[in-house]
């Protein structure tokens, strides 16, 4: 069967890629998480937190950071408007929260963003279900975001082979050939300062990868959540804009302005 890939554009102001961090500090990855896109799967197709995930945790994945954006740190309290007592993580045994002990009425929390960046998200699979993910990308169930609620992306998130509405959503190749070949994502601004060529990393599912990443979802389910490891390759891709008189990235010499 031939191998096919869905292509994903997630570009906005504010990007969170959670993979262990939780309580008062929320911590992201420097790039989407497998389980933050299999997130947004799901919740363009409508499913449930309890609902199964097993045939999107079987679709692999490769990541390319076409605008790597910079870390921001949110200072952020929390307190409860009534005024009373904070509750805390342990339980009675009628399984209801307690209050915190000593009274404590506001948490400050530390919650890390990625922004101002692009990534381009290649999901390789059977066609039918991508072909399903593909409508249901451009008619979500649920409103889509970037790893966190908070976070809705900027640009339409579909990246079709013409790049435009009517192009075809499904991509012929594994997702190691895709994420090479998809046109450069970033935005024209960010494009321009890089003088319209760029080396960029990519990440991609590979059982022999040398590298083993914990963002594997079991289960959305609160009641049940729980990551497994995955093995990844990493590589380096060299993309340009399209411009006259464009050098490749490789062929550059910092140390030809000195003469050496």
């Amino acid at each position: 069967m031939a191998e096919t890939s869905l292509v994903l554009r997630l570009a906005g102001p504010l990007q969170s890629w959670g993979a262990r961090s939780q309580f008062n500090r929320r911590e992201t990855q420097d790039r989407p998480t497998k389980s933050g896109v299999i997130g947004l799967l799901a919740a363009a197709q409508g499913r449930r937190r309890a609902d199964s995930i097993e045939d999107l945790v079987g679709l692999r994945l490769a990541v390319r950071v076409d605008q790597p954006g910079s870390l921001l740190r949110d200072y952020h309290t929390v307190s409860d408007i009534r005024g009373v007592p904070l509750l805390s993580a342990s339980t009675n045994a009628k399984g209801r929260q307690t209050s915190t002990s000593p009274k404590k009425f506001t948490h400050v929390t530390s919650r890390y963003y990625v922004q101002d960046a692009v990534f381009v998200a290649v999901v390789e699979g059977p066609r039918q279900l991508l072909e399903d993910l593909a409508l249901a990308v451009l008619r979500p169930a649920y409103p889509l975001a970037l790893g966190r609620r908070s976070c809705p992306p900027a640009r339409p998130l579909l990246v079709t082979r013409n790049d435009n509405p009517d192009g075809e959503s499904i991509w012929p190749g594994a997702a190691a050939e895709v994420v090479l070949a998809v046109p450069w994502q970033a935005s024209e601004s960010w494009q321009n300062r890089q003088n319209g060529v760029a080396s960029m990393a990519y990440t991609v599912d590979d059982p022999e990868g040398m590298d083993v990443v914990s963002d594997v979802p079991v289960s959305f389910d609160p009641q049940r959540r729980q990551m497994v490891s995955r093995r990844v390759q990493h590589g380096w891709v060299t993309l340009t804009d399209g411009r006259d008189g464009s050098a490749d990235a490789r062929d550059h010499d910092p140390f030809a302005l000195l003469g050496w």
